[in-house]
This record gives structure tokens, sequence and C-alpha cells, in this order.
């Protein structure tokens, strides 16, 4: 009784209307987004076949062949009609992969762990990190550890990710210490369960630190600006005034609202899993969704490229969604109808 009696409060309740309200918008963006990349898609030149075309060893009647099969002799309204139509079934198809010729949900479920783990890996490296050190700056606004760490922040930033990548290769490829690339040793399958863990830890190191560095400075530099702005407010002020210790107006009062604006960003950065992780994947070949996708992209494998768009559309939308509903449960001042 009592968990029905949850339940209909739940769906009863401001959060659950929301949650609605944005998952309806959600299906019309993602709509879209498919429509648009579908577009841009078709008004690149040429296709996968063209680069079959050049292949002697396959015929001109195995080329018409491949284009009935992939519907690549309809017109562009039909081709993107014929794709949504799989995409409503249930359950949705992401069609075929011209280069595979495999399913593409097969390929894409074959990578997505790979992906997720390193970029999940980077995300709570960058925040652990960048979050205290964001505090200690702002409390020690101007003093030697506040301005040390301002450099190291602008260095970070300034160093593109590609470049990051490129450092830490050199760092693989002059030291032992480190593997060069690929996500698991030549011998991992000999290895226990313990050490097949370490393993593919051990080869996670230099990615995630690739990814995390650029993230780290750009998230410290805003967990000290909020935390700045937050002890300046009139009731920071006052709980001094009370007598309140520091380290209580610090990290109980302060620090509460100048987390708030980084939880929006955890919506971003969860629709960048895919996007994040694809330079570190292509440097340190790493098996994930961002070397797949660059490769459907070069091969022009239509099916696979519009769903790598639509994932990442999909990421995106869910990100948001989580960030504005973890915004509620840490401040209740928020309300659902405020993100309305």
């Amino acid at each position: 009784m009592k968990l029905g009696r949850s339940l209909m409060r739940f769906l009863s309740s401001d959060a659950f209307a929301y949650t609605v309200k944005r998952l309806l918008q959600g299906i019309l963006t993602l709509f879209l987004v498919s429509v648009l990349s579908f577009a841009i898609i078709q008004l690149t030149p040429g296709n996968y076949l063209d680069t079959l075309k050049n292949n002697p060893q396959i015929s001109p009647e195995r080329i018409e062949e491949l284009t009935r099969q992939f519907g690549l002799d309809q017109p562009a309204q039909v081709q993107y009609w014929l794709w949504l139509k799989q995409i409503l079934r249930w359950p949705p198809n992401f069609g075929e992969s011209f280069a595979y010729q495999r399913p593409v949900f097969d390929l894409i479920l074959e990578r997505v762990a790979a992906t997720l783990l390193l970029a999940i890996a980077s995300i709570l490296v960058t925040w652990s990190i960048a979050i205290p050190l964001g505090i200690v700056s702002a409390v020690n606004q101007n003093r030697w550890s506040d301005r040390s760490l301002q450099v190291f922040s602008y260095v970070g930033q300034g160093f593109p990710s590609f470049i990051t990548a490129l450092l830490f290769l050199f760092l693989a490829q002059s030291t032992p210490l480190f593997p060069v690339g690929n996500m698991t040793s030549i011998d991992h399958a000999d290895f226990s369960t313990l050490g097949k863990v370490l393993d593919v830890g051990w080869h996670m190191i230099l990615p995630t630190l690739a990814l995390s560095v650029t993230s780290y400075a750009g998230l410290q530099r805003i967990m000290r600006g909020n935390l700045l702005d937050v002890l300046r407010q009139n009731y920071i002020q006052t709980a001094r005034a009370k007598g309140l210790p520091e380290n209580r107006v610090i990290y109980v009062h302060a620090l509460r609202n100048a987390v708030n604006p980084l939880i929006t960003l955890l919506g971003f950065e969860l629709a960048s899993l895919l996007s994040g992780a694809f330079i570190a994947e292509v440097f340190f070949n790493w098996p994930g969704l961002g070397r797949l996708t660059l490769q459907a992209v070069l091969l022009k494998d239509q099916n696979l490229v519009m769903a790598s768009l639509m994932m990442g559309a999909a990421m995106l939308v869910l990100g948001n969604l989580i960030a504005d509903l973890l915004l509620q449960v840490v401040d209740p001042r928020v309300s659902a109808g405020d993100h309305s």
C-alpha cells in the first residue's frame, strides 16, 4: 500500500509532469535533428558505392545490386522515410552498415562500453580534482596558492585536446611505464579477473588524463568564480556575523549554492561523452565509438553516421533532463515550474 501511495504521489507531482513534458520535447528535438542530419549527409558529394566503383574486381551488376539493397536508387525523401520506419519499429532498428554488412545496433553495442568507460572515468577525474582546487583557489583569493592554480588553469585551457593527446602519446612512447595504445595487452586473455581489470585500468591512464586536462582547467575556474560570487552575498556576511565557524560558512552555506550552476554543466558533460572521447580514441587506438564514427564518415556509411549522430543528440537531451532533475534534488528552492 505504501508503495502504491508513493507511486500515485509521484505520478501526480510536478516533477513527473515536467519529466514527461521534457521527454516529449526531446522526441521532437530528435526528429528535427534526424531531418537536419540526413539532409547534410545527402548534400555531401558521392556515397559509399563510389569507392566500390573504382574496384575492378566488383562488377557493375554487383554495384547495381548493392544500390537497390541500400535504397540508394531512391530519392532522398524516400531514403529518409525508409530509415525512419526502421527507427519507429519495436525494437528500434538502425539499419545495416554499408561497410561492415552488419546491423548498426550491433556495431554500436560492441563499442559503446569502451567509450562510456573512458568518458565517465574522465568526468570523475576532472570533477574530483577541479572542484576541490576551485574551492581552495576561491578561499585563498589572491594568495600564492590561488595565483598558482590560476596559472595552471590558463595553461590547461590553452592546450587544445589534440595537443594534449600528442604530448601524452609521446610520453607513452618514450617511457615503458605506460602502454602506447589499445585497450588491453596482447596477453590480456591469460590474466586473472583482477589482472584484466588492472590491465584495462593501466591502458586507461593516459587517454583519461588527455581528456581531463582541458575540462579540468575550465571547471576549476568556473568553481572558483561561482564560490567567490556566493561568498560576497549578504546572507554569507550575516552567517559570519552570527559567529558561525568559517568552515561551516564555506562548506555548508556557500558551497551548496555555488555548486548549482555546475550541475547544469553536468548535462553537457554527459552529452559530450561521444565527441569528447573521440580525440583520445583516435590517438591512443582506443576501440570506441569515436573511431567507429570517424571510419563511418570517411566511408560515407550513411546508416552508421546517422546512428552516431542520433546517439549524441539523445545523450544531449537526456543529459540536460538529468541535470535539471538533479538541480531540484540539490536545491529544493528550484521547482520544476522554474524550468518550463
